[in-house]
């Protein structure tokens, strides 16, 4: 269900299959659609996922970085263009 939902602009799906995976997907990613596994995830801990992914905020930082390519491959691609990713070595 990630691997689809990630096909649509403005979405950032994570699989989570840990509390952990579910924090850090909120901090660094800004996650906006929590994807739950439900044949492999007990419901105690799915809760305890969800919950903790609820109520996560995005720290923002370095992670800004990735969200502004992430916005900007979208916006090529949603423009019908092929995007690229910068060269890193170009940078400075």
């Amino acid at each position: 269900m990630s691997i689809i939902a990630n096909k649509f602009k403005g979405i950032r799906a994570a699989l989570c299959t840990s509390v952990h995976m579910g924090k850090m997907t909120r901090a660094h990613n800004d996650s906006n659609i929590l994807c739950l596994g439900g044949t492999i995830t007990p419901v105690a801990e799915a809760l305890e996922i969800l919950d903790t992914w609820l109520n996560t905020d995005y720290i923002g930082g370095r992670h800004d970085i990735s969200l502004g390519l992430i916005k900007e491959a979208e916006e090529e691609m949603f423009n019908g263009k092929l995007w690229t990713a910068p060269d890193p070595s170009m940078e400075k």
